[in-house]
């Protein structure tokens, strides 16, 4: 399935030599039809009538395959018929010397094994919706995308080079991605941009990310952008692109740093919560949606307190920002209000459940 509007699909390296070696084996295989045709023409008039078209395909097959049987035709005194066999194996030995190595490199070179593990890939990626598209070709992306994972958040990782996606891989392991140019637009759609519900831009140089922060806002004008800059100019140019935040990992750095010398027991606690691969326990945060049939309910019908793993540390107010930390009971949920809470993901998937039920 090509993403909407009929654009097709990035090709990767691999999937261009699979096709470039699909391509030729289907030559090889049209003149090894052209050749047998020939030769039970040419075998038909060397026998002048006196045998059957099932009599000139053996001796064609027998010709190009060289088995060696005997023959049907006699060309004991036929020089013609000799040069014309002659002239039928070295052809067909011929085509068989090219097609044999491409077979073979289709087939050990793992080219086959490749194409219908994308295609599996570009399956899934298609039945995606409100999933996060991830571009990049640095280290940050690589831990965006864990920490994705890591949650249970659905994802797809566009990477421009082949190079940049054997490291993620190597960091990851296999996850959903697309090999191409994030500025372009056939790029991102094959990632499913435009179901997507939120797009996190880190490239390498700051005037790409502002080029693909502003193809994604064209693209997905309803998804949140997450972009990466060190320079405050750029920040500037990537919310006026679409942006909704921007992150400067120097800042976050710096942050990190001063707050492991004045508050070290804080950032253990919560590098536990960000970084134990055993658990993934996070802080994280559920929208009331719009419409939904808990917008008429208060905070107690939830049953927060039930959910094993979920602890409910504040609600943000959707008019005024403002949060109301450890909320009562009777705290009315209020259509786009955020619930933030300490939960792992089966519990967020549970409250999130309760909201819409």
């Amino acid at each position: 399935m090509s993403p909407p509007g009929g654009a097709p699909r990035p090709t990767s390296p691999k999937v261009a030599e699979f096709n470039r070696i699909r391509r030729r084996l289907e030559q090889a295989f049209a003149a090894l039809i052209v050749v047998t045709v020939v030769g039970v023409v040419g075998f038909s008039i060397i026998g002048q009538g006196r045998y059957s078209v099932v009599d000139a395909a053996y001796m064609t097959v027998i010709t190009l395959t060289t088995v060696g049987f005997g023959e049907i035709i006699d060309m004991s005194q036929n020089p013609a018929g000799r040069v014309f066999t002659i002239g039928l194996l070295l052809v067909g030995m011929g085509i068989v010397a090219y097609a044999v190595p491409l077979g073979a490199a289709f087939l050990i070179e793992g080219q086959l094994n490749h194409i219908f593990t994308r295609r599996r890939m570009d399956k899934q990626i298609d039945r995606m919706a409100g999933h996060h598209v991830v571009c990049g070709d640095i280290a940050a992306t690589w831990y965006v995308a864990e920490e994705l994972e890591r949650s249970g958040r659905p994802f797809v990782l566009v990477v421009p080079t082949e190079a940049a996606l054997s490291e993620a891989l190597g960091k990851l392991g296999e996850v959903p991605h697309i090999v191409g140019d994030p500025m372009d637009d056939h790029t991102l759609l094959a990632a499913g941009i435009d179901r997507c519900g939120g797009v996190v831009v880190c490239m390498e140089s700051d005037k790409d990310n502002v080029l693909v922060a502003l193809t994604a806002r064209r693209l997905a004008s309803g998804a949140r952008i997450v972009a990466s800059t060190e320079s405050q100019d750029t920040e500037i140019k990537l919310r006026t692109a679409g942006a909704d935040a921007v992150v400067s990992p120097s800042r976050i750095g710096g942050l990190r740093m001063a707050s492991e010398l004045v508050r070290p027991h804080v950032v253990t606690f919560l590098d536990s919560m960000l970084r134990d691969p055993r658990s993934s326990l996070r802080v994280e945060e559920v929208m009331v949606p719009s419409g939904a049939r808990a917008a008429s309910r208060t905070l107690a019908s939830l049953r927060i307190d039930d959910v094993d793993g979920a602890l409910l540390l504040a609600i943000r107010d959707p008019q005024s920002g403002t949060y109301t930390f450890k909320p009562s009971p009777d705290t009315p949920l209020v259509p786009a209000s955020t619930l933030v809470l300490m939960a792992d993901a089966r519990a967020r998937s549970r409250i999130e459940e309760r909201l819409n039920t």
